[in-house]
Order: structure tokens, then C-alpha cells, then sequence
């Protein structure tokens, strides 16, 4: 239950002012079918967070409790940085006819893999004993930020303070892996 929990407050905290959240929110307005996005979301996202579970599960038996401590750390560490960087918009898909369930499941899930949650969905299933808890964990998460945005649009949620809530919460990433790998390393 550790990974579910951990997953979920990582992802929303994550998704805030991210690229697959903005995309939902330009895909819910070209297509006109906020639901529709939502519940691709939800598929293309617990696709890619299953996936980075099960990396986590194979690579859990190679790691002493402080390297997946560590590695947890590093994964926040990274997530943090990024959050203290301007995004650059998403791709529009503006050339893919394929449909609005099919564009929006194939175009979150490859944003959702390369997204710095899948890293902590996998450094939390490392450390799981159910790791596929993380990956529903980081959908769950990653879906309560995505769904606001696919329902308010692209103006809408672009008009948020995204960059001043994406900056706080970088900080406290980047605060929380400091604090993580410090009791790895057994110094706090």
C-alpha cells in the first residue's frame, strides 16, 4: 500500500504544469471529448507505469535496501530539477489522423513513458512488494491533474500558475530526495 500512496501524491505532484497534462488539455479541445481523453489517459498511463513496474520488480533483487533507497532518492532528485525548468509545449499531433481515442492514447502514453513519473513508479516498485501498486498508484496520481486539464482546455489550464507551482513543488522534490539519499547514506 506504500507504493500505491507514494506513486499517487508523486504523480499529481509531478504532472502539475507537465507536458502530458497540457496535451490532454489540446487534445480535449481539438476532439471536443474531454471524457474520451480522460479514459485514454488512464490507459496510455497505467500501460507506461506498468511497464516501469515490472523494470522495478526485475531490478529489485539486485539492489540492497539502501541502493533502492538511493535510487528512489536520485529518481525525485531528477523529477525535481526538471520541475525547475521551463516546459516546452507538447507536440499538438496536429498530423495524426487517427482518431481522437487513438491519437490521445498513443500520444500520452509516448509522453507519459519518457516522463520523469515512470522513473519514480519504477524506484517505488523496486522497493514494493506488490511493485504493480505504483504503476495504479501514479495513474491514479497522474489522472487527477490530467483530468482538470483535459476538462478545462487548453486556455484554461495554460491559464493557471502552473510555473509557480511547478517551481514549489521542484523544490520539495529536489528537498525530499536530499533528506532520502542523506539516510541512505546513513549521515541524518
Amino acid at each position: 500500500m506504500d507504493a500505491l500512496m507514494a506513486a499517487l501524491v508523486a504523480a499529481a505532484f509531478a504532472q502539475v504544469g507537465d507536458r502530458p497534462a497540457w496535451l490532454a488539455s489540446i487534445l480535449s479541445d481539438r476532439y471536443r471529448a474531454p471524457g474520451l481523453v480522460i479514459a485514454a489517459a488512464a490507459v496510455a498511463l497505467l500501460g507506461a507505469g506498468l511497464l516501469a513496474a515490472a523494470a522495478g520488480a526485475l531490478l529489485a533483487p539486485r539492489l540492497t535496501p539502501e541502493a533502492r533507497q538511493l535510487f528512489l532518492a536520485l529518481a525525485l532528485l531528477f523529477q525535481g530539477g526538471g520541475a525547475l525548468f521551463p516546459v516546452k509545449p507538447p507536440d499538438r499531433l496536429a498530423g495524426w489522423r487517427l482518431g481522437a481515442a487513438l491519437t490521445s492514447l498513443i500520444g500520452l502514453f509516448i509522453l507519459a513513458f519518457g516522463d520523469g513519473v515512470q522513473f519514480i513508479v519504477l524506484a517505488l516498485a523496486a522497493r514494493a512488494q506488490l511493485p504493480w501498486l505504483a504503476a495504479i498508484g501514479a495513474m491514479l496520481g497522474s489522472l487527477a491533474v490530467i483530468a482538470p486539464a483535459a476538462i478545462l482546455g487548453e486556455a484554461g489550464w495554460t491559464g493557471l500558475p502552473l510555473v509557480t507551482l511547478r517551481r514549489i513543488i521542484g523544490v520539495l522534490f529536489v528537498l525530499a530526495a536530499i533528506g532520502l539519499g542523506l539516510s541512505a547514506l546513513r549521515l541524518i
